[in-house]
């Protein structure tokens, strides 16, 4: 099997491990032929596959190369939260996700898309899109998740209430929301993990968070504790394989922590689209 690698030396621990998963993958007799960067382009006729050694931000630019050459995605994980290999039950440690592209087995996944920028686990705007800009890569690399909650808690302190039209299967509602999500997966956020939903199921589940008190407050957090998609005080949860966000005053969106334009804007589904190395 020929693969492209893509190593994000700006991640926490991907030029620490890039060097490692490299050799690794040849012992295996995986062959290497190229070594990009994130920005570079792998010529799709030279390989059978693309490796990422990076996190989840560094996955989402390897997604578009992936879709266009008809190949399948390999995960070596070096991010802070590394939310797809989690998801997938993909080995954390170097050597065993190298044996996992070599075995060679492959799942189906589903992709979401929003402004052209798609996205594996979850697209937001809100309190999470707001520390999602200011984590920049030295907080990341010097502070991995703590640097990530404590922006986490600056975005909450400046959180204020905004309203969005959401349309979705010839339905239209209005929120008044702090944060909305609107997730592929089971699992996002760095933290939360629901049942009832899965990334190659189909569909996309909003979430929509408006606390006024601290009663909401706690029902919402136990709602997520629990693992439940389910409407609580505080908590709209919605499902469909399209929604369209309209706002008076345009807000950032993030996509799998990265940068994805600003509203309106129109999230789509693509079922199943994506092909990712994942234990049988």
């Amino acid at each position: 099997m020929r693969v492209g690698v893509i190593i994000n030396d700006r991640s926490r621990r991907g030029k620490a491990i890039g060097s490692d998963a490299l050799q690794q993958l040849e012992q295996r007799g995986v062959h290497v032929t190229s070594v990009r960067g994130v920005s570079h382009r792998i010529d799709p006729s030279q390989v059978d596959a693309i490796v990422v050694v990076g996190g989840d931000g560094t996955l989402t630019h390897a997604i578009p190369r992936a879709l266009k050459a008809g190949v399948p995605i390999g995960i070596v994980p070096a991010g802070t939260f590394n939310e797809l290999a989690r998801t997938l039950d993909v080995p954390l440690d170097v050597a065993g996700a190298c044996d996992l592209i070599a075995a060679g087995h492959t799942r189906a996944i589903d992709v979401g898309c929003v402004n052209g920028t798609y996205f594996l686990a979850e697209a937001s705007i809100g309190i999470s899109s707001r520390a999602a800009r200011w984590q920049n890569t030295e907080i990341k690399r010097r502070y991995g998740v703590f640097g990530v909650l404590a922006t986490a808690l600056r975005a909450i302190a400046h959180a204020r209430p905004m309203r969005v039209e959401v349309r979705y299967d010839s339905h239209v509602m209005r929120l008044r929301t702090m944060q909305l999500t609107i997730a592929n997966s089971h699992r996002f956020g760095g933290m939360f993990a629901v049942s009832d939903a899965a990334i190659d199921d189909g569909w996309l589940d909003l979430y929509s968070v408006q606390i006024d008190n601290l009663r909401e407050a706690a029902a919402v957090v136990w709602a997520f504790a629990r693992g439940r998609r389910e409407a609580v005080p505080g908590l709209r949860v919605l499902r469909a394989r399209r929604f369209e966000l309209h706002q008076r005053h345009q807000h950032h969106i993030t996509a799998d922590g990265e940068p994805a334009g600003k509203t309106p804007a129109t999230f789509d589904l693509l079922p199943k689209a994506l092909r990712i190395f994942s234990p049988e």
